[in-house]
């Protein structure tokens, strides 16, 4: 009897690989990026496309996986994700083989870039420049020349380096007061960046007119990585071609320590109040009590939306309970701060809400 049974088995490995089988988190490790990344290219340029399970969860399959890791390569290298999404998994294996090799030229909008090579002043300044690397890469792309802690240490390095010549000085403030242009001039002159772009936390006016006059970009570091990404492609572009390999240095991450835990007292002071107390006039140029005002302000509505988050979901309960924890612990240490603001500068104290006197 002659067999009619059709053997198979060579279609199984590539039956494997499409099957989807993995969900974010598992393909976001393998492919070395964060889970957040893998979703805005996903959902803003469709370079991958899982399907939705019946459970509500995506699932990847292992020709997913290879192609959100060609694109993590690739956008590492400078290439722009918006351009790579529209590309076959088999074009970007050939662009990793062939380094010198840039987007196909029949592809729509492909173009050489050009990179900006900036002076970074500021470790923090940096990690945020890498994190929105990997989830948008900057169109021209940025190139991180040096990393320095201070204006004084960038100026001091760009006597030893052979060509210290940049396009761009972008520092990192944590308090902008009176006195630092002429600071940032030397290093500006020391790296003859014909441009500066200075990020501040905290700041007087006087600061702030002072460094606009010279024609600095200046603006409050914003928290949202979008706003940022607004004003760096606002910035002052290279005017030749340059690479647009994306320089990052290694950067030392300071160790998490465990919050204290202590009973937290209702909040001392109501937003309206606060709001009122942050526009007093006060004698003092750094303008303090407005900082500490807006600070318990934000401090104060992150306290409020971890707990609603620790309320609402039960797998992350204990991280949002520990939040707020944290929030209520700095609400607590900021309203004693502007207690004592207030007396020095004898400013009345904000009025007590309502409920915390029941």
């Amino acid at each position: 009897m002659i067999s009619t049974k059709i053997d198979c088995q060579p279609a199984a490995p590539l039956a494997t690989k499409l099957r989807p089988t993995f969900r974010s988190g598992a393909v976001a490790r393998m492919a070395g990026m964060p889970v957040a990344t893998l979703r805005i290219w996903e959902q803003r340029y469709q370079a991958v496309r899982p399907i939705t399970a019946a459970s509500g969860h995506r699932l990847y399959s292992s020709a997913d996986v290879e192609r959100a890791t060609l694109l993590r390569r690739l956008t590492a290298q400078g290439h722009a994700i918006g351009l790579l999404a529209a590309l076959e998994t088999e074009q970007m294996r050939e662009m990793m083989h062939a380094p010198e090799l840039t987007m196909p030229a029949n592809l729509p909008g492909a173009q050489k870039q050009l990179a900006i090579r900036a002076v970074v002043v500021g470790q923090a300044l940096a990690r945020r420049l890498q994190r929105l690397i990997d989830s948008q890469p900057l169109m021209p792309a940025l190139r991180m020349v040096e990393v320095f802690d201070t204006l004084a240490e960038a100026a001091q390095a760009a006597q030893h380096s052979a060509k210290p010549t940049v396009d761009l000085l972008l520092w990192q403030a944590s308090s902008l007061q009176p006195g630092a242009r002429q600071e940032l001039r030397v290093a500006q002159d020391a790296w003859r960046a014909p441009a500066a772009a200075v990020l501040y936390r905290f700041s007087s006016a006087a600061g702030r007119a002072e460094l606009t006059g010279t024609g600095a970009a200046v603006l409050y570091e914003p928290v949202d990585d979008d706003s940022l990404f607004q004003w760096l492609a606002s910035l002052p572009r290279a005017e030749t071609p340059s690479d647009t390999t994306i320089t990052a240095p290694k950067l030392t991450i300071p160790s998490t320590k465990s919050l204290t835990q202590q009973t937290l007292l209702p909040p001392r002071f109501g937003d309206a109040a606060l709001t009122q107390f942050a526009g007093l006039s006060s004698a003092m140029a750094c303008e303090c009590p407005s900082h500490l005002a807006g600070l318990l302000l934000q401090v104060s509505y992150f306290e409020t939306y971890s707990g609603e988050c620790a309320n609402r979901s039960e797998a992350d309960a204990k991280l949002h309970a520990y939040l707020q924890q944290v929030a209520g612990t700095a609400r607590m240490l900021f309203e004693e701060a502007l207690e004592q603001v207030a007396i020095a500068e004898g400013l009345p104290l904000p009025l007590v809400p309502t409920a915390s006197l029941l």
